[in-house]
């Protein structure tokens, strides 16, 4: 396929824009090469140069230059590509909207999703799907929650799942999402991760995180602490904080398995929420126990405003909302 059957709109003013310009800057703006901007669209090299010289020529000035190697906007160029995001979404929106009126039998969902839902959430969700529609298209990228809505915001992405902690009492996650529309899912229990026999336990020790006295974590105080990086522990910090103390981190991983490891080595205790432990069962010598505050975090859709209106996205959403088991599966109850 090649650029030169698409004609260029004719304007009726001295800046129209036709939108497969817009693909083409927004393109160049995310890949930083006409080269990969072109293979991306399906296009050739040759045949994406030659449609940005028509379209320069006629706006009288130009999108791209030449930066080392790369090629890079001009400030009319990102212009452009700071509107191409929000137009094209609504576009691909409509051209998704009307060609799913035959009752989902074509459509795309473009899901990103934190880590631990990869593993739990994501298959379950498009397997129903699939299953469902299996005209409905999905593509998947893994992202932790500011960067996923980030992605619905700029219109690289159609739903987002992701999280936050109604206890913290800041919280950056209601104003990154003040623009956009946020579904609540479930409710996902945080856990206590501590080594089979700790004297918190206080009962009987277990190996469920259905039974068992839930912990108070101001017992914990004088503990080492597995804890993520420093943007991931701000929970961490904020319950030990309403515990009356400051946590001691001696490890830190992001990663869920090892953390349960960690613990089972006796290196510390952690905070885990109750999905990590559904995607990765506990590790024999540890107990995972509720806390005594009830400490949770909810699981959220979120979509631009109007989203759901769109057939494909809008069964994504009502799958998510009839399964709670897809989000909050094992919380302690």
């Amino acid at each position: 396929m090649t650029l030169s059957s698409i004609p260029v709109t004719p304007p009726s003013g001295a800046y129209d824009l036709d939108s497969q310009t817009l693909r083409v800057v927004a393109a160049i703006a995310e890949f930083g090469s006409i080269t990969r901007a072109a293979s991306v669209l399906g296009f050739s090299q040759p045949a994406v140069s030659q449609h940005l010289k028509r379209v320069e020529s006629r706006l009288g000035m130009p999108l791209v230059t030449r930066s080392g190697r790369g090629i890079r906007l001009t400030e009319a160029g990102g212009v452009v590509a700071r509107h191409a995001a929000v137009v094209l979404a609504a576009l691909d929106s409509a051209a998704s909207e009307l060609s799913d009126l035959s009752g989902l039998r074509s459509g795309r969902v473009r899901l990103t999703a934190f880590p631990s839902a990869s593993s739990t959430i994501v298959p379950q969700l498009i397997g129903t799907m699939a299953a469902e529609h299996a005209g409905v298209q999905f593509s998947y990228l893994e992202a932790e929650p500011p960067e996923a809505v980030a992605s619905v915001r700029d219109g690289h992405t159609d739903l987002a799942v992701a999280f936050h902690y109604p206890a913290d009492r800041d919280d950056p996650f209601l104003d990154s999402v003040e623009t956009l529309v946020v579904h609540e899912l479930a409710r996902d229990e945080i856990l206590v991760l501590v080594p089979d026999g700790h004297p918190a336990l206080d009962a009987d020790p277990g190996t469920s995180v259905d039974h068992g006295t839930p912990v108070d974590l101001a017992r914990l105080r004088q503990e080492s602490w597995i804890a993520g990086c420093p943007r991931c522990r701000a929970h961490l910090i904020g319950s030990c904080a309403r515990s009356g103390f400051s946590p001691t981190v001696s490890v830190e991983t992001d990663n869920a398995v090892a953390v349960m490891s960690m613990v089972a080595a006796g290196l510390g205790v952690a905070l885990l929420p109750a999905l990590a432990l559904a995607a990765s069962p506990l590790p024999a010598g540890i107990v995972a126990r509720p806390t005594s505050g009830g400490d949770h975090r909810m699981i959220v859709a979120v979509t631009r405003p109007g989203a759901d209106h769109v057939p494909a996205v809008g069964e994504a959403l009502r799958l998510l909302r009839a399964h709670p088991s897809t989000t909050a599966r094992g919380s302690a109850r």
